[in-house]
């Protein structure tokens, strides 16, 4: 629904005799929006009428007669107190001018009704067929509702109120007579908090904590459905749709894995996020069109409990493929390996895409090592045994770097995996693939740059700018050319006599120089986030609202769109109620919403943060002197990994709720509200209303004065 009709939708239904169970899940065609006041007047007095009825059937829709305007879809509809459900004959009442009764909601309005996830295959009457449809009520011990039938009494459609309290909480959907896909109300909101699908539709069961209308979690999925989310998540560039296919910090705590295995599956988690990022950063990693289409591995198989200190069975693929298909042709991408968390099948690791050679593709799995499953057709190919050895030895350096904290050493090793990714190019049998080691070669220099490990990182990222403006390719040399600034202005940052105030002027005019140039091409998304992040420390919002808005129209879906979205929430929220669920680093589920009644400070932090540890003195005080009065503070952690948390939760002896995602300020966290620094500080009142984004300590004490009397 777009914000029009949505806003128009809510005007309507405040005060007014029938009420929208949710604007999300209940979409009002355009033609509807409009109703004349006279016939307002008309309503509230057939509602009158409708009072006075003995028995009131179960009434899911909004039935407005109005002249020539059909009648709006199904929506929520209480029974007054002292009267009955009655059958659908029993619901007929008058509603319009000169008319003596209501008739009950049509199957036309019933399947205008459409889900609220988007991948959903279910079964759409022919207009010839649509009026031939059939509506009727079922009963069956608490609950109640419609049924839509077609010409041939298959079933259509189920809509179902399940407590009782006369609203639908549940929207079913059929194919061939099965259901196959369900929107769900649990907490009996009138907002769809989970999704499911059934039957021949697969077995997916996504959890949507924040009532958004996108899925935040997998309650349930297969490792054949995780393939299809993970092509789907590569060919939109959708960071955040991988992300919940991730292996979560409070999932791998209950595999009861090896403290060994537990560090090394934490290490390769942590840096998951940033690889699916590199690699969709490709113009076109895979075309939007992309589809998957086959799940190959071999047979799972069980790490038995006692292996490497595990307690206990752990079921596993290794070396899993997708299949995807883009116009007639197919793509193999691995996903590695696959670990099932209760119900759901979950990734380690971002995707590879595979190569060209018709070699099998044969790599060390995490568990054990299991050569990639041969699929009927397509035949999953591997890459050549050149580019296979030097990519074994980029990963062997990689795990070194990890471990290593000698200056010397990482020098050494940044040199290696430098040198190595210049190989990987050289030895690249296409452009894209040539591409891709650029790009990985241009993001090492810039980071072993802005570390200061390697100091001949940025000379190298000079003459690779230089090579890759001689290729002519727009894309790349804007790639390359923004990590070469990113690395300049890096090491200026680390120069001791650096005047900041000139540095981060000349910043910001070297990114709207690189906007000017660069700004039409997604290799820019990163350089205009920021550019609006700087100007937003600067001070200068609107100008960064003008920053992050470009982003998230131009680069929609790209984990800079998402980051942008966020900011443009957060600059935005200001008196209105922030939703925050999600798990804290004891694997507890939590809910702003728990709190409400109390004014509440969210306080974004990592523990590499050092203004944080400043700020703790000042929240523990506070929170002793104020808590009794209704005060509380909730954390969200912002670190790599759940380690680094726990460790400086004990070690300042913080006792005040921790949630945490993997991704630190790449995490969904962190991008539900575009959180750009840490610390930052959110101050919600009794209502759950956020009244101050952008607090400091020093005047907190003020704002909870003022708020708390």
């Amino acid at each position: 629904m777009d914000p029009e009709t949505t806003r128009d939708c809510r005007e309507f239904s405040e005060g007014k005799p029938f009420q929208l169970a949710s604007t999300i899940t209940w979409r009002i065609p355009r033609k509807m929006k409009h109703l004349p006041a006279k016939q307002e007047s008309r309503l509230e007095r057939g509602n009158k009428t409708l009072r006075n009825f003995k028995a009131l059937a179960l009434v899911l829709g909004i039935s407005l007669v109005v002249a020539t305007v059909a009648r709006a879809q199904l929506a929520g509809r209480q029974t007054p107190p002292g009267t009955t459900r009655g059958t659908q004959a029993n619901t007929a009442t008058s509603t319009g001018a000169g008319s003596s009764q209501q008739a009950a909601p049509s199957a036309r309005q019933a399947l205008q009704i459409t889900p609220v996830q988007r991948d959903v295959d279910y079964d759409v009457p022919s207009p010839e067929e649509i009026d031939k449809c059939t509506m009727e009520v079922f009963r069956s011990g608490k609950q109640a509702g419609w049924v839509v039938r077609a010409p041939d009494g298959t079933m259509l459609r189920k809509f179902v109120d399940t407590n009782g309290d006369n609203l639908v909480d549940q929207w079913c959907y059929y194919k061939d007579g099965l259901e196959v896909y369900r929107d769900i109300d649990s907490n009996f909101n009138g907002k769809v908090d989970q999704y499911r699908w059934f039957h021949t539709a697969g077995m997916r069961w996504g959890i949507d904590a924040n009532e958004d209308g996108r899925i935040d979690s997998w309650r349930m999925i297969s490792a054949e459905e995780v393939a299809a989310e993970a092509v789907a998540a590569l060919a939109t560039k959708d960071l955040q749709r991988f992300q919940r296919l991730l292996l979560t910090s409070s999932e791998l705590k209950n595999l009861g894995l090896g403290p060994e295995k537990t560090q090394e599956l934490e290490r390769k988690l942590a840096g998951a996020v940033e690889r699916f990022r590199r690699l969709t950063t490709e113009q076109s990693p895979l075309p939007p069109g992309a589809r998957g289409i086959q799940f190959s591995g071999n047979r799972p198989g069980i790490i038995p409990a006692g292996t490497d200190g595990s307690t206990q069975d752990i079921r596993v693929y290794e070396n899993a493929v997708a299949v995807a298909e883009v116009e007639q042709k197919t793509i193999q991408i691995l996903l590695g390996t696959l670990i099932a968390s209760g119900d759901s099948w979950k990734l380690i690791d971002a995707p590879q895409l595979v190569g060209d050679s018709p070699e099998p593709v044969e790599l060390s799995g995490f568990f054990f090592r299991a050569k990639a499953a041969d699929s009927p057709q397509p035949q999953v190919t591997g890459m050549a045994e050149q580019i296979k050895q030097l990519v074994e030895q980029l990963e062997k350096i990689e795990q070194a770097i990890n471990r290593s904290s000698d200056p010397r050493e990482l020098t050494a090793l940044h040199q290696q995996k430098a040198d190595l990714l210049e190989r990987l190019a050289a030895a690249a049998s296409s452009d894209e693939e040539r591409s891709l080691w650029i790009r990985q070669l241009a993001d090492e220099l810039s980071y072993a740059s802005q570390e200061g490990s390697y100091p001949q990182a940025q000379q190298r990222l000079e003459r690779l700018y230089d090579s890759v403006v001689k290729l002519g390719q727009p894309s790349l040399i804007a790639y390359v050319r923004y990590r070469q600034l990113t690395a300049e202005y890096g090491a200026a940052l680390r120069e001791p006599k650096t005047d900041y105030v000139k540095l981060q002027e000349e910043w910001i005019q070297k990114l709207e120089q690189f906007a000017r140039d660069y700004g039409h091409l997604p290799e820019s998304a990163d350089a205009l986030l920021q550019l609006a992040i700087s100007r937003e420390l600067s001070g200068e919002e609107e100008e960064a609202k003008k920053w992050y808005s470009q982003i998230a129209q131009r680069f929609s879906n790209t984990p800079p769109a998402v980051k942008a979205a966020g900011a443009l929430r957060r600059l935005g929220i200001v008196g209105q109620p922030l939703r925050l669920r999600g798990s804290t680093i004891t694997g507890q589920t939590f809910d702003l919403g728990q709190l409400q009644g109390k004014v509440v400070l969210v306080y974004y932090w990592a523990s590499w943060c050092e203004p944080c540890k400043t700020d703790l003195p000042t929240l523990k005080d506070l929170q002793a002197r104020f808590g009794r009065y209704g005060f509380s503070i909730v954390g969200v952690s912002l670190d790599y990994t759940p380690e680094a948390t726990q460790q400086f939760v004990q070690e300042y002896q913080l006792n005040w709720p921790q949630l945490y995602e993997p991704g630190g300020l790449e995490s969904p966290l962190a991008n539900d509200l575009g959180i750009v620094t840490v610390p930052t500080l959110i101050l919600v009142d009794q209502q759950g209303r956020v009244v101050s984004r952008n607090l400091q300590t020093a005047t907190l004490e003020s704002e909870l004065r003022r708020l708390i009397r």
